[in-house]
């Protein structure tokens, strides 16, 4: 009897976040957060595969290191960020669709998180959209604006509606919602970034307020976790938006673009083979 419950207890052990499985996961957030790829996507495989899906803990972590990669933004862009006043009306104002439709199709959005097969389509699609966003937007390259208005700020939250679908990508979303008002590549992708600060702000602090209400709370060594999380998304994030910045102005988005589709390839072949893939 003993016997049997050391071996029950070592395999609850098992699906326990460690410290390395930590550090990966924040590595994956930082890498893709901002990438039009879908941290959504990669979370699923790799908590998937590190078999700490179904701890309740991950699904909180995920969330919560979210904070370190927003505190990148407000780094690496300190002197645009902390500018006028506009600049956060202009915020503001692109982040209302986002807080309305969140809140009035919450349990909509539950459902669809609940889905597998729903963000690997989406992963599938989005990819193929990337393949060819270059060509559509050619012309807006060469003479497009990196000017933010009010209604330009206002159009693109409602693009960021789009990524409440799992699998779609916030920065995918918001970055060809620039393009369509004109904007450069470089300027669209700039204000995406600045957009997910009240974006995931928001939606972060919302979970993790419902988080505690509902009695939950914290161990030591899960503070611990959280803490080495959002440090290393926080460095991952701002090297991975160096580096984004400048891929994209010289090759565009159709890496990208075959890469999200390689991706959701996969979670179909992990889904059908077997794999339990749980989406956060």
């Amino acid at each position: 009897m003993a016997s049997n419950f050391q071996l029950l207890s070592s395999n609850f052990q098992l699906k326990k976040m460690s410290i390395l499985q930590a550090i990966i996961l924040a590595i994956i957030e930082g890498l893709t957060e901002f990438l039009p790829v879908s941290s959504t996507g990669h979370m699923i495989i790799a908590s998937s595969l590190m078999g700490i899906a179904q701890d309740n803990f991950t699904k909180t972590f995920t969330i919560a290191i979210q904070f370190g990669a927003i505190l990148s933004v407000v780094v690496l862009y300190s002197k645009r960020f902390f500018q006028t006043v506009n600049f956060y009306f202009k915020l503001l104002v692109g982040f209302l669709p986002a807080a309305f439709f969140g809140l009035l199709l919450s349990d909509y959005i539950d459902a669809l998180l609940e889905n597998v097969l729903v963000v690997a389509t989406t992963l599938l699609l989005g990819g193929i959209v990337l393949i060819f966003v270059d060509k559509w937007f050619k012309k807006t390259e060469v003479e497009g604006t990196s000017e933010v208005t009010y209604p330009t700020a206002l159009k693109i939250g409602f693009f960021q509606c789009i990524a409440m679908i799992p699998g779609v990508s916030r920065s995918a979303a918001t970055i060809i919602g620039g393009l369509t008002q004109k904007m450069n590549r470089k300027a669209a992708a700039e204000f995406s970034f600045f957009l997910a600060i009240p974006t995931m702000f928001a939606a972060t602090a919302y979970k993790l307020l419902k988080f505690f209400k509902e009695g939950n709370g914290f161990e030591a060594n899960e503070i611990t976790l959280l803490l080495i999380g959002n440090v290393v998304g926080f460095v991952v994030a701002i090297i991975a938006i160096k580096a984004f910045i400048s891929f994209l102005t010289k090759y565009g988005f159709k890496l990208f673009g075959y890469y999200r589709i390689v991706l959701g390839l996969l979670i179909l072949i992990l889904y059908f083979s077997g794999v339990e893939l749980t989406i956060f």
